[in-house]
C-alpha cells in the first residue's frame, strides 16, 4: 500500500477520500484554487497546495501542476475523484509516465469509454444490448439530422465526449433538430473541448438503472448491484437508491453480468459504473460507462457495507478485491438526497453566497452526510453548488423514505435558497413514494411539485413568526409596548414572497397576546424562546417550532415544512432600480458563452438572444416580445453577477 496520496479534486469528494485515507494511515496531500483556500478539504488534508485561481480551467484542470505538486510532495498516488481529470486518459497516462499510481482505470480504458460512440461500437461486439440510434464518425450536421429522421422521433442528441448530464438534447421534431444540434455542440466543445454528437432513440417512460462494478489487476471483476437513478431534472440526478424498486435476482444477475463484460471487454480496473436505460417491459440498453466513482456511491456502501474507496485504494495498490461475487449481499435500503444551493422556483438557477447558518441532521448508522462546506463557508459560482449529500438507510424502503423526510425536516440552511424543500414534497410525492419511476417523473407532475406561491402561508407559520418576533422583543425590551391605562397593541409587518402581510397583536396583563392573522383568524398566543427552539401555547394546542433569523430573513420550520419571511425595513425609501420591461439582467452568477441575436436586428417573440453559463447549467434569455437588441453590455467569455445588465432590447 502507497504511503502518501494527493487528491487532484475538492469539496465533498475530497473530504470523503481524506477520510478513508486517514483511517488506512494514509498521507492525504490537497490541492486548491484561490477560491478554495480555507474550504474545508485543505483543512483536513495533512498538507496542501495552491494551485492557481478559482476558474477549473486554471487550477483543478492543469495536469501538470498537479504532477509537479505530486512529484514536490512526495506523493506516491492521486487520487482524481470524480469530475475534473478524473476520466482525462492522458493524465491517467501522465501518472504513470511520472511514476505515479493513478487511482483509476488503465488509461486505455478510460479512453475506450471516454468516447460514447466507440464505446457503443464495443459494448455491440461484447454482445452488450445497444440502444437504436447513430454512433458513427460521420458529423456532417445534414447526415445527423437525415439519421435523426430515419430512427424517428423523439431522439436525443449526446455529447459523444460528454458525461454528467452536459451535452444533452431531447428533439420532439424534425425541424428541430437543427438549432438542438448547435445547441449540443456547443455547449459539448465548451465543456469537453469535443463537438462530436451521437443520436439515440429517446426512449418513452425510461427507468435510469446503474451497476456499480469493480475489477482488480488480477483479472478478478464483480458486480456489487444497483443503484436506480431514474429521477432526474435535466439529466442531472435528484434521488438515487439503492436496491433498485422492483429489481428481481434474475435481472439483477442479468444486468450485473453484462456490466462485468463491459469491463472485461476494455480491461478495466478499479471502480466504475455501467449505466443502463430500461424500458417498462424491463429489457434494457447499455448508456455509458463511467470510468470513476460515481456522486451517488454511498448508497451502495449503505447496502452492501462496503467501503468503496478503501477498495479503489487496495485495488490501485496491487491488491486483489476484497471480495468475491458470492459474498456479496443487499442488506436493507439506502436513499441519497443531493442537497443543492439552487431556487427551484426559478427553474432551479443555482445560488450563490454565504451559509449563514447550516446544521444538517443528526448522523447516525442509518443517517449520514457527505459534504464539502460548513457553517460560515461560501459557495460560488466556479463550481458545481452542491451543499451536500444527504444518506438515509432503512430495513426496507418504506423505512428508508420516513427515514429520509425527517432528516429533510431537521435540515437546517440560513444564507441561500436550497433545493431541500422540493426534495422534501419530490419524497413525498405517490409516484416516488410508489415507487413509478422513470426519468420523466419530475416534468410529469411539475405543478404538484412546484406548486405557485400562495398569498397567504400555513397559519401556523404566521403564528410562529409573530411569536418569535413578540418573544424577541420581549426579551431585549420587557417593557416594550407600555401604555399608560391601557394595553399594548402591535401591528407585526411581514414579507411573503411577493406579499406584504400584517398581523395584529394584543398583549394582555397575564403575558398572553391575542394575535390577529390576515386571514381574519383570531388565536390567543404565550411563547417560549430557547435558543432557535419556540415554544407556544395556542389557545388549546401546543406548538414547536424552530427559527432562524438573520438581518431581514426569517425562516420558520414546522414538522409540515420551513416557511420564510422577510422582515421589512419601515424606515427604508423605496427605489426605483428597474430599467423597465425591455432591459433585462442577468438572473444569476455567470460566464456570457454566446450572443445570438445580431444588433438591431428583428426577432419574435420567444426568439433566444443571450446564452449564460454557471455551475453545469446554460441559461438562455429570450426576447420578451417582438422587436431587436439595441445594446449588449458583456461580450462572450466575461463574467456576470447575478443583477447585472445585460442587454437592451426594443419593443416596437
Amino acid at each position: 500500500m502507497f504511503r502518501s496520496l494527493l487528491i487532484a479534486n475538492r469539496g465533498e469528494i475530497a473530504c470523503r477520500i481524506i477520510r478513508t485515507a486517514r483511517a488506512m494511515g494514509i498521507r492525504t496531500i490537497a490541492v486548491y484554487s484561490d477560491a478554495d483556500a480555507s474550504a474545508r478539504f485543505v483543512r483536513l488534508a495533512d498538507e496542501a497546495w495552491r494551485l492557481g485561481p478559482a476558474p477549473a480551467r486554471d487550477s483543478y484542470l492543469r495536469a501538470e501542476r498537479i504532477l509537479d505538486i505530486a512529484r514536490a510532495s512526495g506523493a506516491e498516488a492521486i487520487h482524481p475523484g470524480y469530475g475534473f481529470l478524473s476520466e482525462n486518459a492522458e493524465f491517467a497516462q501522465a501518472c504513470a509516465d511520472a511514476g505515479v499510481v493513478f487511482v483509476g482505470p488503465p488509461p486505455a480504458a478510460i479512453a475506450a469509454m471516454g468516447s460514447k460512440s466507440a464505446a457503443k461500437q464495443l459494448m455491440e461486439r461484447a454482445q452488450v444490448p445497444l440502444t437504436p440510434g447513430y454512433h458513427g464518425d460521420e458529423q456532417d450536421a445534414g447526415f445527423l439530422h437525415q439519421q435523426a429522421d430515419q430512427i424517428g422521433y423523439p431522439v436525443l442528441i449526446k455529447a459523444s465526449a460528454g458525461g454528467g448530464g452536459k451535452g444533452m438534447r431531447i428533439v420532439e421534431r424534425s425541424a428541430d433538430f437543427p438549432d438542438a444540434l448547435a445547441s449540443c455542440r456547443r455547449e459539448a466543445s465548451a465543456s469537453f473541448g469535443d463537438d462530436r454528437v451521437l443520436i439515440e432513440r429517446y426512449l418513452q417512460k425510461p427507468r435510469h438503472i446503474e451497476i456499480q462494478v469493480f475489477a482488480d489487476q488480477h483479472g478478478e471483476a464483480v458486480y456489487l448491484f444497483e443503484r436506480d437513478c431514474s429521477v432526474q431534472r435535466r439529466h442531472q440526478k435528484v434521488l438515487e437508491e439503492a436496491p433498485a424498486p422492483g429489481m428481481d435476482a434474475a435481472r439483477r444477475q442479468e444486468m450485473g453480468e453484462a456490466a462485468c463484460a463491459a469491463a472485461r471487454a476494455v480491461g478495466y480496473v478499479g471502480a466504475g459504473t455501467v449505466e443502463f436505460i430500461v424500458e417498462p417491459d424491463g429489457r434494457f440498453y447499455f448508456m455509458e460507462m463511467n470510468t470513476r466513482l460515481q456522486v451517488e456511491h454511498p448508497v451502495t456502501e449503505m447496502i452492501t457495507g462496503q467501503d468503496l474507496v478503501a477498495w479503489q485504494l487496495r485495488v490501485a495498490a496491487g491488491e486483489p478485491l476484497p471480495l468475491r461475487q458470492d459474498a456479496l449481499r443487499i442488506h436493507g435500503h439506502a436513499i441519497e438526497a443531493r442537497i443543492y444551493a439552487e431556487d427551484p422556483d426559478r427553474d432551479f438557477l443555482p445560488a450563490t453566497g454565504q451559509l449563514i447558518r447550516l446544521r444538517p441532521p443528526t448522523e447516525s448508522a442509518s443517517v449520514r452526510v457527505d459534504t464539502g462546506v460548513q457553517e460560515g463557508d461560501a459557495i460560488t459560482p466556479y463550481y458545481d453548488p452542491m451543499i451536500a449529500k444527504l444518506i438515509v438507510w432503512g430495513d426496507d424502503r418504506q423505512q428508508a423514505l420516513a427515514r429520509l423526510d425527517q432528516a429533510l425536516a431537521d435540515y437546517r440552511v440560513l444564507g441561500l435558497t436550497t433545493n431541500i424543500a422540493f426534495l422534501r414534497r419530490l419524497a413525498r410525492h405517490p409516484a416516488f413514494a410508489g415507487a413509478d419511476l422513470d426519468t420523466g417523473l419530475i416534468a410529469r407532475h411539475q405543478a404538484e411539485l412546484l406548486p405557485p406561491a400562495s398569498a397567504l402561508p400555513d397559519a401556523d407559520a404566521l403564528v410562529a413568526a409573530a411569536c418569535w418576533l413578540l418573544a424577541g422583543e420581549a426579551a431585549a425590551t420587557p417593557r416594550h409596548g407600555w401604555r399608560l391605562n391601557a394595553e399594548c397593541q402591535r401591528r407585526l409587518a411581514l414579507q411573503y414572497g411577493e406579499h406584504a402581510l400584517s398581523i395584529g397583536a394584543h398583549l394582555h396583563a397575564d403575558g398572553s397576546w391575542s394575535l390577529s392573522l390576515p386571514d381574519g383568524a383570531v388565536g390567543q398566543a404565550r411563547a417560549q424562546r430557547n435558543g432557535s427552539q419556540l415554544s407556544i401555547q395556542l389557545d388549546a394546542r401546543r406548538l414547536h417550532a424552530d427559527c432562524l433569523q438573520h438581518g431581514d430573513a426569517l425562516q420558520v420550520y414546522l414538522p409540515s415544512g420551513l416557511t420564510t419571511f422577510t422582515l421589512p425595513d419601515p424606515y427604508a425609501a423605496e427605489a426605483d432600480i428597474q430599467h423597465g420591461d425591455t432591459h433585462l439582467k442577468a438572473p444569476m452568477p455567470g460566464r456570457v458563452v454566446a450572443l445570438l441575436a445580431p444588433l438591431g436586428e428583428a426577432v419574435e417573440k420567444g426568439a433566444p438572444l443571450m446564452i449564460l453559463e454557471a455551475m453545469k447549467m446554460e441559461h438562455t434569455l429570450v426576447a420578451p416580445g417582438p422587436g431587436h437588441v439595441a445594446a449588449y453590455y458583456f461580450a462572450v467569455g466575461e463574467q456576470v453577477s447575478e443583477g447585472s445588465d445585460l442587454l437592451d432590447f426594443v419593443l416596437p
